[in-house]
């Protein structure tokens, strides 16, 4: 069974698609990233409401969970597919400016 990939949001400017791509390679890699990075990258999503993180978390299939469709996700959020869609790719903007990223974003080139 082959693995959807989250799709790039269509207005990316480089620092969130920096950080896209970190999240689609640590979703579908986990192993690939130290602990202390998984650690940065908890701390980095906890900068969203809970539930905009959760959202994110399944989008991606981080730390170990499941990954959900945008349309599970949209059903639990009460939102439509367009919609649930929109708010990931403001969360990852906005994830993407903020000084946690940057720091994360820092690790990740050593």
């Amino acid at each position: 069974m082959s693995v959807a990939v989250p799709r790039q949001p269509l207005r990316m400017d480089a620092l969130t698609r920096s950080l896209h791509s970190f999240l689609v390679h640590v979703g579908i890699s986990p192993t690939g990233i130290t602990p202390q990075m998984e650690h940065y990258l908890e701390h980095l999503l906890f900068l969203l409401q809970p539930e905009e993180e959760e959202a994110v978390t399944h989008y991606y299939g981080l730390f170990g969970c499941e990954r959900k469709s945008l349309q599970e996700i949209a059903r639990e959020l009460d939102l439509s597919q367009e919609e649930t869609m929109e708010r990931i790719d403001n969360c990852i903007r906005k994830l993407a400016v903020t000084p946690e990223w940057q720091m994360l974003q820092q690790t990740i080139k050593r």
